[in-house]
């Protein structure tokens, strides 16, 4: 049989591109001969995939709540995915950003409006049961969305808000970090003490949120929108979209399920596994901007109302 020349074209590429690795394309041909097709199941794992589900109680809607976690990581990882493209792109152009930071929103969107399955997806009665079973656990402990946080601004946008004052904007990240807005969320109410799902959640992964910021301390987000010194209005918009994303719509979903499912006394705090969800997710409360330059004096007063 006569090769057309198109596939001798080919064998000659593959040839050059294993001889570069000392390698005989005889060899890989053989070994595509044996080979397996690549299947859809195999390709995305779905075995795997479906098998992580794994259930503390027999109550039913556990694995709704495990399933919808899950689901929220996977779509954290591509936000993440898309960010350290930015922060590594050579020759960054406001069109490449534009793009990327879209993707991230589109991420978000996606989540925020999913949400409605953990706010009326699940029976009240259910969750109170099974959620005590996972304590101290608690979505607090999400790493990559504090990875997100690190990868999105300066480290001291995510200072708390009262102590903000006491550092430079280029301070030591590990100073910086001893005062990270979100470890006010996780200490006991009445005597204000590091809760057991702070202290595992810092011992896990402090060594890993310093080490990240250090090392994304002039490549964040931020600094390579600030790099371009673009005034594209395209790229501004969607770095807008991006802080009320995170910072505003994101928290006030979570706001509207823990108000469903827990109730107000301080005592029912446990169910948390013991952050303090009221002052920890409110957006006004928090003030958690990314980008307080690109944002107007009144929409920073009215930051996350309304």
């Amino acid at each position: 049989m006569e090769l057309k020349p198109e596939i001798i074209q080919l064998l000659e590429q593959l040839e050059e591109k294993y001889k570069a690795t000392g390698q005989d394309i005889q060899s890989y041909l053989e070994g595509l001969l044996y080979a397996d097709y690549v299947t859809y199941w195999d390709y995305i794992q779905t075995d795997t995939l479906l098998s992580l589900q794994k259930p503390r109680t027999p109550i039913p809607d556990e694995e709704i709540f495990i399933m919808y976690h899950q689901i929220t990581e996977l779509y954290f990882k591509l936000v993440l995915h898309e960010m350290k493209q930015v922060a590594t792109k050579e020759d960054l152009d406001a069109a490449f950003m534009t793009a990327r930071v879209t993707r991230m929103n589109r991420y978000f969107e996606t989540l925020t409006k999913s949400f409605a399955i953990m706010i009326d997806g699940m029976e009240v009665d259910q969750f109170l049961k099974f959620r005590m079973a996972l304590l101290p656990a608690s979505g607090f402990q999400s790493a990559q969305y504090r990875m997100i946080e690190i990868l999105s601004t300066d480290f001291i946008n995510l200072v708390g808000h009262a102590h903000r004052a006491e550092f430079a904007v280029n301070a030591s990240v590990r100073d910086m970090y001893q005062k990270i807005y979100w470890k006010a969320g996780a200490t006991e109410l009445a005597t204000g003490k590091k809760t057991h799902t702070l202290i595992q959640f810092e011992q896990k992964y402090s060594a890993t949120f310093i080490e990240l910021g250090e090392q994304y301390q002039e490549t964040n987000l931020w600094r390579r929108f600030e790099s371009l010194n673009s005034q594209d209005e395209a790229l501004i918009l969607a770095m807008k979209e991006f802080d009320m994303n995170v910072n505003v719509r994101w928290p006030m979903v979570h706001m509207k399920s823990a108000a469903r499912y827990l109730r107000k006394n301080p005592e029912d705090i446990k169910a948390t596994g013991g952050t303090n969800w009221q002052k920890y997710l409110s957006p006004p409360i928090q003030r958690r901007i990314f980008y307080p330059s690109i944002w107007t004096a009144e929409e920073l007063e009215n930051w996350g109302r309304g």
